[in-house]
């Protein structure tokens, strides 16, 4: 079976190394010129780090280097990805450079037809035939820049707008008037190095978030309390078992009491309250949907005003005041804006399938419908990896590979089609809810990331044992304990391997 694999971050690698270990012929296409995803050197923006530490940010069967430090650079992290590629043999399998323009099924036998071509270029597409198609495109890899009012006159005047991941060199905005839009990860990590050279650093927030110090008190690593089992659960998930039926039920006081202390404690510790910048709402609310760790340096230089944050704010319109390049403020102040870098999200698309195949992929609010995050309910031959973004997202992505793995080897009993098709619909109304419609279309199961990767292997009946998933509950998840997972999926599915369910619709017995 040929399987073409769509992007070379931790997804498309990951599957790639598994689907290659399985038995089958895979080719990776990856349109940036190395591996990485948003890793890739042409997305990577000053200040890049990972939000998790070293020992939970990696892949099963290759820790970090022992040398990184605990929260390696963007640039350590695509290093890490090339070494896994030459660990692994991949680069027979990788063309990079390579841009997949269009993706066709033919019909539920004959498999896909990708049309793909250099990179940026204008050359004729080049036509093959795959049997299995993984969407491994990211769900982080194409900014979402808003549509500012008056964008046009103001790069007439010199003004620039830039996405984060387009930012790659300090130079730009050296002694220049920067504006940076939004609160989240990549805006508070660029904001910093920016205020080292520009001459004025405005972060405009529409929303503010929880941000997690690295070490709470200045002594315990925040690994400890969000990347364990035990602080998962303290949030509330669509079927509760064991110990979290106590958490929700009769000890639903000590659950609040525990997150609210997270919530004080940060508040305390980075002086939120004297800065001005408490979140609205509780600790509780704001992390069902998303936690960012906080950066080095941010809040010291709000607090020496080499940062200026305006909360509860966004831009209304850029503008030219005086001849220079400005924006106007919703609450009618007007900034001088040279450069105005946006870390406002991303659009989860597969731009490559045509429209008949994106409306059967999504429901109609535009939400992806996979079940287990990985399977469309209604298109054969195909599914997704990196799809179910979550605190481990390496291992998350990694688990999807080998549950795609072994339903081309026969290896998952898959309910109808109608039972999956509400599944996912259930799941989704439930997600739409919990996070206020903040679930990036489908994709994003923050917090809970060790739920999504036991209902993918209890699929296999692969999971871990009992011992070791009750150590989870208070130690950091280490991605290593999920090494043998693929071995083992590779022996229990040998016996049945060529019976090939892919050929037949999902739900197909």
């Amino acid at each position: 079976m040929r399987i073409a694999v769509v992007g070379a971050g931790f997804a498309g690698l990951s599957s790639a190394k598994v689907l290659r270990q399985s038995g089958f012929e895979v080719t990776v296409f990856e349109k940036a010129p190395d591996v990485g995803g948003v890793w890739s050197s042409t997305r990577r923006y000053p200040g890049l780090h990972t939000q998790n530490d070293k020992g939970t940010y990696h892949l099963s069967d290759l820790p970090m280097p022992a040398d990184y430090p605990q929260w390696p650079t963007g640039e350590q992290v695509q290093r890490y990805l090339e070494s896994y590629v030459e660990r692994f043999g991949l680069a027979p399998a990788l063309r990079l450079s390579t841009e997949v323009v269009s993706a066709r099924l033919v019909d539920d036998e004959t498999g896909w037809l990708v049309a793909s071509r250099p990179a940026g270029g204008d050359d004729p597409v080049s036509w093959e035939r795959y049997d299995h198609l993984v969407v491994a495109n990211g769900i982080f890899s194409d900014p979402l820049v808003p549509s500012f009012a008056g964008r046009a006159d103001f790069e007439a005047a010199g003004g620039r707008v830039l996405a984060c991941g387009e930012l790659h060199d300090l130079e730009a905005a050296r002694g220049r008037n920067v504006l940076v839009v939004g609160y989240g990860k990549s805006s508070c990590d660029v904001a910093v190095p920016l205020s080292d050279v520009a001459a004025s650093t405005h972060v405009v927030a529409r929303q503010l978030l929880w941000k997690m110090p690295r070490k709470l008190g200045g002594a315990v690593n925040y690994k400890y309390l969000l990347l364990t089992r035990m602080g998962e659960a303290l949030f509330r998930y669509i079927n509760l078992k064991g110990f979290e039926r106590f958490l929700h039920g009769p000890g639903d006081g000590l659950r609040r009491r525990m997150l609210d202390s997270v919530g004080s404690v940060a508040t305390r510790q980075l002086r939120l309250r004297e800065l001005g910048l408490v979140p609205h709402g509780t600790f509780e609310d704001i992390a069902r949907s998303t936690v960012s760790l906080t950066t080095d340096g941010f809040f010291e230089r709000v607090a020496d005003s080499r940062i200026d944050v305006h909360r509860d704010c966004q831009i209304s319109e850029l503008l030219v005041d005086d001849g220079r390049p400005a924006a106007r403020l919703a609450d009618g102040t007007v900034l001088p804006a040279d450069l105005v870098v946006c870390g406002t999200g991303f659009r989860q698309h597969v731009p490559f399938l045509d429209d008949d195949l994106r409306a059967r992929l999504e429901d109609g609010a535009g939400n992806f419908m996979l079940y287990r995050q990985i399977l469309p309910v209604d298109v054969p031959r195909l599914t997704f990896a990196g799809y179910n973004s979550s605190f481990f997202s390496p291992l998350s992505a990694e688990m999807a590979a080998v549950w795609t793995a072994a339903y081309l080897r026969g290896g998952i009993p898959l309910p109808s089609r109608d039972r999956m098709r509400e599944h996912v619909r259930t799941r989704l109304a439930w997600m739409a809810e919990r996070t206020d419609g903040r679930h990036a279309r489908g994709t994003n199961v923050i917090p809970f990331s060790m739920h999504n990767i036991d209902e993918v292997l209890d699929d296999l009946g692969l999971n871990l044992g009992l011992l070791a998933r009750v150590r989870q509950w208070l130690l950091p998840v280490d991605p290593r304990a999920y090494r043998s997972v693929t071995p083992r999926m590779i022996t229990q599915t040998t016996a049945t391997a060529t019976r090939r369910p892919a050929v037949r619709s999902p739900g197909a017995s």
